[in-house]
């Protein structure tokens, strides 16, 4: 009887941590870049939700964009580029590498330098230049963006600026008021050369990246037909959808975080 029942509890133990370890939480490494007229902000929530899922997260804050002072007229896309690398080489190990808009663009740059970094390549509603492309060739082939005519450029032509009331029109028309508040309290003058910047691409190992697109189904900005050009455009097969704005981070977080999860395991 005693052999028994050391057998029964031995089994019980093996069954619990067997349990544990298959809900046990992978743990990545996100680092999450904003878009065009946006800064860190706009992953308030998504990088809350991220850490209680027992993610690591870093956001990245663009220079020029925030609180960031470099005069725009010095910025080039590399200029991104370089910063989001310096991030990366900040952390250990591989990382799960998310652009959003004009994010998308950058960690394309990104995923050209330093392939062996990235484990995993997240569009969300991200820009996908091919070789020779800037973002403003891109945005050419979606004539029915309502970001286009909104913008107006400086007087040097150094930047573009979107006035306030056009911000959640275009941006974000499925946000609340707290939405609304944040748009208008962190709009700036966008750096116009970075959005000019020809994309170079030449290392063959950037194929090997696993690549990711997470369509929103309601853009005003970067309509869903030009992100389905882009999308076949780059072979990108692993393709999720959220029936929201261009900017779900802010007024569907739970669903981006979900998405997010999903892609990591």
């Amino acid at each position: 009887m005693p052999a028994l029942i050391f057998a029964f509890a031995t089994l019980s133990i093996f069954a619990g941590c067997k349990k544990n370890n298959d809900t046990q939480t992978v743990s990545k490494t996100f680092v999450l870049v904003h878009g065009s007229f946006q800064a860190p902000y706009v992953w308030q929530y998504v990088q809350s939700e991220l850490q209680q899922a027992g993610q690591k997260v870093v956001v990245v804050e663009l220079p020029g964009h925030g609180q960031d002072q470099t005069p725009p007229a010095t910025l080039t896309l590399n200029s991104y580029r370089d910063k989001v690398i310096a991030a990366i080489n900040g952390v250990q190990g591989q990382v799960v590498l998310v652009g959003h808009s004009l994010g998308g663009a950058i960690i394309t740059a990104v995923s050209d330098s330093v392939p062996n970094r990235i484990e995993k390549l997240v569009y969300l509603a991200g820009f996908v230049p091919a070789n020779g492309q800037s973002v403003i060739d891109l945005n050419g082939m979606d004539p029915n963006s309502q970001l286009t005519p909104a913008l107006m450029p400086s007087a040097d032509f150094t930047t573009a600026s979107v006035a306030n009331d056009k911000l959640m029109p275009i941006f974000c028309q499925d946000g609340n008021a707290t939405v609304t508040q944040l748009l208008i309290a962190n709009n700036r003058p966008e750096p116009a050369a970075p959005l000019y910047s020809k994309i170079v691409l030449k290392n063959p190992a950037r194929a090997a990246v696993p690549k990711y697109y997470i369509h929103t189904m309601q853009d005003r900005a970067i309509t869903i037909a030009l992100q389905n050009q882009m999308v076949t455009a780059a072979g990108i097969t692993n393709i999720y959808s959220i029936n929201s704005s261009h900017t779900p981070q802010l007024s569907m977080p739970d669903q981006v975080t979900a998405i997010l999860m999903q892609i990591i395991k």
